[in-house]
């Protein structure tokens, strides 16, 4: 059963409170996100970030152990091997450390995230990694300091970018894995003396500053990556709840359009029996058929009971009409028809009403117009909206004129035009709308309920047609009713009949 107005009005209130409290959870969440967020963003935004940490170290493990290597093998031309080799093998022990750590994390699932454990036991993993490159400084405990510092200062600038690029989006652990060994060379550089180690010793540590500068400017442009999808998944997710939400209110709107609808017609089908007796029995006593009334007044309301009933029942089959066609239930009965014969019908039926106001009511049919396939009921209904809205609205002495033609693309056409008062620009999509009226129908005496021209609109519809209204203060108003090419039935392609073969050969033969 179709719901209710009352029902759908709670639909919208419910939606409307969802929504509300949605936005109300959303507040919530954001600043509990913040709270817990070990960087001071988001707590989601400290495991994309720690996530892309540990795949940083894991992607560069190989790289970085393939410097190791060609340093330790550099400086073996300096410092005995096996001092290399063991240097070398403290700093693989603990980057193989920082893999597993890595690889451990990347295993567990993201709801069992703690930021600030991770953070720790990442912090630490790298403050042991930076030790080791710090022991670089012991080479000269076993070699000629002079002749090995400029070979330290390379390996200084090689170790703190490759481990600064590779921790980039976890700041601490940049600082912690590259501080330690340009603390320990810069002051062993120092120590040692003279200004070209001077220089050496000062540029290591500015090498340092800039290079955790630049994993800054890396976490934040990081960071600011991480935002943005964030906010596109958001955007997204809002769309698509915004759609769902879009197709549910579309849904309820279908339903109760249905039920105003049904609701029309069933009341329109109730009314109309009454109502029938009531313009029967109105007849009688305005006709006295039964007798001469004894008060002359009693045939008068007769009258004008009997007038209203029939205002009032056309009344009714306007919107019997509109409802069914909203409905989809305004089922053409088609056939071949003349539209010269049913206009030149109409024409005979309002020229009574045009003489009463003193319309001059003139006409224009064209010659040997063929005929076309649509609703004889509909497009009489068609002109005589198109008629009576002309001669309601023109005033005394005015003109109509009725004209039935050829359109410009070989269909046939009805054009209504009257010389009246006309309709705002600014109304004309009022007056074409359901129970519309414009100022003019508003002031006049004889007004109706503003369903002529929707319904001459929606059978034009039926018919694949077209619906036009010019109209300008001051001149009048015209009104164009236009029916497809296809639907005229010289434009239906003859029929022809082919011959079988046999019938062929006897014809020869």
């Amino acid at each position: 059963m179709p719901s209710q107005p009352a029902d759908i009005e709670a639909d919208v209130r419910s939606l409307m409170g969802r929504d509300s409290k949605r936005s109300a959870n959303k507040t919530v969440l954001d600043a509990r996100q913040r709270l817990t967020s070990s960087s001071g963003t988001r707590a989601s935004y400290d495991f994309e970030l720690m996530h892309d940490y540990a795949d940083s170290r894991l992607t560069s493990a190989l790289p970085i152990a393939a410097i190791v290597v060609i340093l330790a093998f550099v400086s073996s031309l300096w410092v005995p091997a096996l001092f290399a080799a063991l240097w070398a093998g403290m700093v693989l022990i603990s980057l193989l450390a920082l893999v597993l750590m890595a690889r451990r994390f990347k295993s567990n699932h993201a709801s069992k995230f703690n930021a600030g454990q991770w953070t720790t036991s990442f912090v630490f993993g790298e403050t042991v990694y930076g030790l080791a490159w710090s022991l670089l400084a012991l080479f000269t405990l076993v070699a000629d300091p002079q002749s090995l510092t400029p070979v330290m200062f390379a390996m200084v600038l090689v170790g703190v970018a490759a481990n600064a690029v590779a921790t980039h989006t976890l700041p601490p652990a940049t600082l912690m894995s590259t501080l330690p060994v340009t603390l320990t060379v810069s002051i062993t550089l120092i120590a040692i003396g003279g200004t070209l180690n001077y220089t050496l010793g000062a540029v290591a540590i500015f090498g340092e500053i800039f290079f955790v500068y630049l994993a800054r400017q890396l976490h934040g442009s990081e960071l600011e990556t991480i935002t943005h999808q964030a906010e596109k998944d958001s955007l997204i997710s809002e769309l698509e709840e915004a759609r769902h939400m879009s197709d549910e209110a579309r849904r309820h709107a279908e339903q109760a359009n249905i039920a105003k609808s049904q609701f029309l017609a069933t009341m329109s089908h109730e009314l109309r029996t009454p109502l029938n007796a009531i313009i029967g029995f109105s007849e009688v006593l305005k006709s006295e058929l039964l007798g001469t009334h004894q008060v002359p007044q009693y045939k008068e309301y007769a009258g004008d009971i009997h007038s209203s009933g029939q205002h009032l029942l056309n009344l009714i089959n306007e919107l019997l009409d509109l409802s069914r066609i909203e409905a989809g239930k305004y089922d053409l009965n088609e056939e071949v028809v003349s539209l010269v014969d049913i206009a030149e019908d109409c024409r005979r039926m309002m020229e009574l009403r045009a003489k009463a106001k003193g319309i001059e009511l003139s006409y224009s049919f064209g010659n040997n117009l063929p005929k076309l396939w649509g609703d004889e009921r509909a497009v009489r209904q068609v002109v005589l909206n198109l008629l009576s809205n002309a001669i309601k609205f023109t005033p005394q002495h005015g003109k109509v004129m009725l004209m039935v033609t050829r359109s410009g693309d070989g269909g046939q056409m009805v054009s209504v035009k009257d010389n009246g008062p006309g309709i705002p620009e600014n109304e004309i999509a009022t007056v074409l709308s359901s129970f519309g009226q414009g100022s003019l129908a508003q002031k006049t005496a004889e007004q109706g309920a503003g369903l002529g021209l929707p319904i001459v609109q929606k059978i034009m519809d039926l018919h694949q047609g077209r619906f036009d209204l010019f109209s300008k203060v001051r001149f009048g108003t015209e009104v164009i009713a236009t029916f497809p090419r296809a639907r005229v039935m010289d434009a239906l392609a003859p029929v022809v009949e082919r011959k079988s073969r046999l019938e062929i050969y006897s014809e020869a033969g």
